[in-house]
């Protein structure tokens, strides 16, 4: 996976010349897997589904039982507990996870978490590419990975197509509202009096607070910082690339546990992002999901509180209206002469039958964005 010219990551092909049993083997298995391909809605064995947030065996409010970890992760500091929890007790050998890079902390790259010191320095959210799924012991059995939804659903077909559903990584993911372009953090930073060619300490988008805000440290311990309606609302968020935007799983299906925000609701019943302390919503999608937040509970390393799913749709209105509408987003882009990936199993179209006018309008919207666009491929 390499940036290219847009800020985005791409598949890039490499030895060109093996043989050709080989090739094709390669190419196949890729295709069967790559999420902009296709996605296949998941039902595991002994969950139920939720229409707009996938299989649930169980879902719970939840929060990093140490303040530190608490505090420093995106939203409650569970996938950082539970990657502590998991490399420290020996249940996996590595978590795979997202860090700033030491060498530039405007990108973001893949990391292997063998201890607690490594889970709190990858703690907080990474608005930027980074290829999580490519790390070469992503796959392995005795791995535990986070990553986003998309690089999830990859891992679950292969590791379901190699070793077998239940043999492969413990799989964590999140929320995910899609990947902004890598140049959209340059120019964010850029605006905060921060140029590229400056050399900074750190940069956090999240965290150290909930939501906490996007934050720089330069080399002489100064720092610049915005708010986190501000850096996903009006910079981050519109650089999202156009295969996010026709996404139907960002809420993490392919997952053994998924992470959310679970926001405080103001007047209106949407998210108030004013700064507290941080809780999550943790939906075990699998049984093992459910049994290691069970135990991670037990030994303390979460706190756990009874939740419905329906109360977490309720606060995540873009993942709910997305899924909603999506059936006309879909439409207007193959209308427009643009290509889309198959996504089966998501019920789109019975999502879409009782609000077809806002459908309408968003086949319409889709439509004159994919012209504007002009007639590239979408991947």
């Amino acid at each position: 996976m390499e940036i290219d010219a847009q800020g985005f990551a791409r598949p890039i092909r490499r030895d060109p010349l093996q043989e050709a049993v080989r090739e094709s083997s390669v190419v196949n298995e890729f295709r069967d897997a790559c999420p902009g391909v296709g996605v296949r809605a998941q039902r595991p064995v002994g969950s139920q589904r939720h229409p707009l947030l996938g299989p649930v065996v169980a879902v719970w409010e939840a929060w990093a039982t140490d303040p530190e970890i608490r505090f420093a992760g995106s939203s409650g500091g569970t996938l950082t507990a539970l990657s502590a929890w998991l490399v420290e007790t020996g249940q996996a050998s590595r978590v795979v996870g997202a860090r700033a890079n030491p060498a530039n902390a405007r990108q973001s790259v893949s990391v292997r978490i063998l201890n607690r010191n490594d889970a709190v320095a990858a703690a907080g959210s990474r608005y930027a590419p980074v290829s999580n799924a490519a790390e070469p012991t992503a796959l392995e059995p005795t791995t535990a990975f986070v990553g986003k939804p998309c690089e999830v659903s990859a891992l679950r077909a292969l590791s379901s197509s190699r070793l077998g559903s239940e043999e492969g990584p413990i799989l964590l993911s999140f929320f995910c509202a899609g990947t902004p372009s890598q140049y959209a953090t340059n120019r964010l930073a850029a605006s905060l009096g921060v140029p590229e060619d400056e050399h900074i300490e750190a940069l956090r988008y999240r965290g150290n607070g909930w939501p906490g805000a996007f934050t720089i440290v330069r080399s002489d311990g100064s720092s610049v910082a915005t708010s986190y309606d501000d850096s996903w609302g009006t910079h981050l968020g519109p650089a999202t690339q156009w295969r996010c935007k026709i996404c139907p799983d960002g809420v993490g299906e392919s997952s053994d546990i998924t992470a959310a925000d679970f926001w405080r609701a103001d007047e209106r019943g949407y998210p108030a992002f004013s700064d507290q302390a941080g809780i999550s919503a943790l939906i075990a999608r699998t049984a093992r999901g459910r049994d290691l937040i069970l135990r991670a509970a037990a030994e303390g390393v979460l706190t756990l509180a009874p939740m419905d799913i329906d109360s977490l749709a309720a606060v995540q209105p873009l993942q709910r209206q997305r899924r909603e509408t999506l059936s006309g987003r879909l439409t207007g882009t193959v209308v427009a002469g643009g290509r889309i990936p198959t996504f089966r199993g998501f019920g789109l179209v019975r999502l879409a039958l009782p609000r077809l006018r806002a459908v309408y309008r968003t086949a319409k919207g889709a439509f004159r964005r994919r012209r504007a666009m002009g007639r590239t491929r979408l991947r």
